[in-house]
């Protein structure tokens, strides 16, 4: 194989320093860096009597939520899952899935899902948490306007890449955890018993003793919302740079947990009348500055959230998950993408989110509920990693059965609050699946349907082809995309194009192989002459965070093999020959339409019609393959071969 990246640039916060961990607290930490703006409001609003064992306890669960899912699970054990350096559901999936486990499919999608669904409601609850801190500043602001005025300008500018605003993250992410450390410690110092909240015992006698347990655990489990994050940033900033970083951001984390839990313990009025602890534990002097903060990590955590959402649909696609759509590169840092379709829709589901829930207080009902099936959904396929790993079986056991128990539990927790909120995150992460599981059921039975023949048996033909002048030169160079699964091997419509539809003669047959690797940057290729100066085959290795682009990577291929001296593909016509004018290229792609009258599968019928109407919100196949549309034909074909009319009889000839 011979690599087409010439040598992919590394990445740039790979070593760890303090200029990595600064990159990563840009990156990473938004999402669980602006917990703070509303989990200890929506503890204090459960309705339970704001006691100290009540407050203590409910620090506790906080504190030990951060340490054994946060830490232990994804600092100590998720990070360390890596694919080429690379983290995340997908990333992870695509390690796995040569084990051939048909679960692990539907455990990725699911947590896929449920993902991106989370993508939609964080940056509404974080924006508008942020915005409604300035009603302290400025009395009777309109919160809702201005939230949509924030979320449309950080929608707006994702066409133009965040390669410059992006560096300032990392340094005012610094500033934003700062802030909240200090903070906090200065409010610990009013109520310095909150410290008691580090032993876990208060946590599980909360637990134990309060009926209301399960609104407690909905409420805690907002503090690790954004935990999913740090694995799937992995490939950004390294594992030592975020576990390092993730030991500052949990320190002023829980100073600030204890700040505005010792603030509801001094002031039980002010905290069971509804006041936002996070803005009143702030110096009243400080309160335009820390609105300010809030509303800038905000804008972090939702641009973190959409470049996020943008590289999982962009992964799915090359894993045959989701129909392509169209990617643009904003800049030229590598990874950094924009997807024109994806990010109006999420638009519009973020601005629906504040227009239907209108302030955090509700929106918090709508939050949580998807992400935890995220992370069961992880926790499954980090079990079938650790086993691939050889850990054994009674350890993975534990590390499974004991972080299904815990998430299942914060599962059920957020389930209670499914008819305040959360079947808006289920009905997003449902439709979001739904398309999923329909487009690799379509898939694979388009594939049922493809037949084989052995290339070796037309070389005759082909050549025959080539040098037969009664046929019109089709093309210098004919080049065909091919789904065959093994050498040797190619699909039979393919050579009926060739030989039978309309007799194809051209100087050059090319034939190009597409295979998705399970490393996420692998672009490399390899050629074999299959019939001397006349059929050549290429197999294109690209992984699953490459964009397929085979315009440009067979032109890059062919400059290669000239080069080298390998091939001569200067034209054939006397004319051009003389001046050493290269021939011309023509692409030609087979599509296999799908005639629901051709099964009497009625399950079938139905997937097919649903991959139809799916397969309008991508783009068609040549830009699907990255191909200069103005050199494509494509040739329509049935996808079922043999299938006969069930009601045609024939009749006697009239006349």
């Amino acid at each position: 194989m011979k690599d087409l990246s010439h040598g992919t640039a590394a990445r740039a916060v790979s070593r760890t320093g303090l200029a990595g961990m600064l990159v990563s607290l840009g990156i990473v930490f938004g999402d669980i860096g602006t917990s703070p703006l509303y989990v200890m409001k929506a503890i204090l609003g459960t309705g339970e009597a704001l006691s100290e064992a009540y407050v203590v306890g409910a620090l506790s669960c906080i504190i030990w939520t951060l340490t054994l899912q946060t830490t232990v699970k994804y600092v100590l054990v998720a990070l360390r899952a890596d694919n080429n350096g690379e983290g995340g559901i997908f990333a992870l999936y695509a390690l796995l899935r040569r084990h051939k486990k048909k679960w692990a499919s539907a455990a990725a999608v699911v947590g896929a899902s449920t993902l991106l669904a989370d993508g939609v409601i964080t940056p509404a609850i974080t924006v508008t948490s942020a915005i409604e801190g300035l009603e302290g500043v400025s009395p009777g602001l309109p919160v809702v306007p201005a939230a949509l005025a924030v979320i449309a300008a950080v929608f707006f500018v994702q066409r133009f890449g965040t390669e410059s605003i992006g560096r300032f993250f990392g340094a005012f992410m610094l500033l934003w955890f700062l802030m909240l450390g200090a903070v906090g410690a200065a409010g610990m110092l009013e109520c310095p018993q909150v410290l008691k909240a580090f032993n876990p015992y208060y946590a599980v006698r909360l637990l134990a003793d309060s009926p209301v347990w399960f609104l407690i655990l909905g409420a805690v489990f907002l503090c690790t919302t954004g935990a999913e994050a740090l694995y799937s940033d992995l490939g950004h900033c390294g594992r030592r740079n975020i576990a390092f970083s993730w030991t500052f951001v949990k320190a002023t984390l829980i100073l600030n947990y204890l700040g505005q839990g010792a603030w509801a313990l001094s002031r039980p009025e002010a905290a069971a009348a509804g006041t936002n602890p996070f803005y009143a534990v702030v110096p009243q002097s400080f309160l335009p500055v820390a609105v300010v903060m809030a509303t800038g990590a905000a804008i972090v955590a939702s641009q973190a959230l959409i470049s996020g959402s943008f590289s999982i649909l962009s992964e799915a696609m090359n894993l045959s998950f989701w129909p392509r759509m169209r990617v643009r590169h904003p800049t030229d840092v590598k990874g950094q993408l924009f997807i024109p379709a994806a990010n109006a829709v999420m638009f519009a589901a973020v601005a629906a989110a504040v227009l239907i829930f209108r302030d955090s207080a509700r929106m918090e009902a709508a939050y949580g509920l998807a992400i935890t099936i995220t992370m069961l959904s992880t926790t499954l396929l980090l079990g079938l990693y650790l086993r691939t790993r050889r850990v054994p079986l009674p350890l993975t056991a534990l590390f499974v059965g004991g972080y299904c128990a815990l998430e299942g539990v914060f599962l059920a927790a957020n389930l209670s609050k499914f008819a305040e909120g959360g079947w808006f995150t289920l009905l997003i992460g449902g439709a979001i699946g739904s398309v999923m599981f329909v487009w690799i059921s379509a898939l694979r039975i388009r594939r049922k349907y493809l037949r084989f023949k052995q290339l070796s048996d037309y070389y005759g033909v082909i050549s025959d082809i080539k040098a037969d002048e009664t046929i019109p030169k089709y093309a210098s160079n004919l080049v065909y995309v091919s789904r065959s699964r093994g050498e040797g091997a190619v699909e039979d419509k393919l050579l009926y194009s060739i030989i039978n539809k309309q007799p194809k003669r051209a100087d050059h047959y090319w034939l190009i192989h597409l295979e998705y690797d399970d490393a996420p940057d692998t672009l490399e290729y390899a050629f074999k002459s299959l019939i001397d100066k006349t059929l050549f085959s290429v197999n294109l290795r690209i992984g699953f965070r490459i964009e397929p682009r085979v315009s440009l990577y067979l032109r890059q291929i062919v400059e290669d093999l000239v080069a080298s001296g390998e091939l001569d593909l200067t034209s054939a016509y006397p004319s051009l020959r003389k001046n050493g004018i290269p021939g011309d290229f023509r692409f030609i792609l087979i599509h296999r339409v799908y005639y629901p009258e051709d099964s009497s599968d009625r399950r079938q019928n139905l997937l097919m019609n649903l991959y139809g109407i799916i397969r309008k919100i991508g783009i068609d196949e040549p830009n699907a393959l990255g191909l200069d549309t103005s050199l494509v034909v494509v040739e329509r074909v049935p996808l079922i071969i043999g299938a006969r009319a069930k009601n045609m009889r024939r009749i006697a000839r009239v006349g």
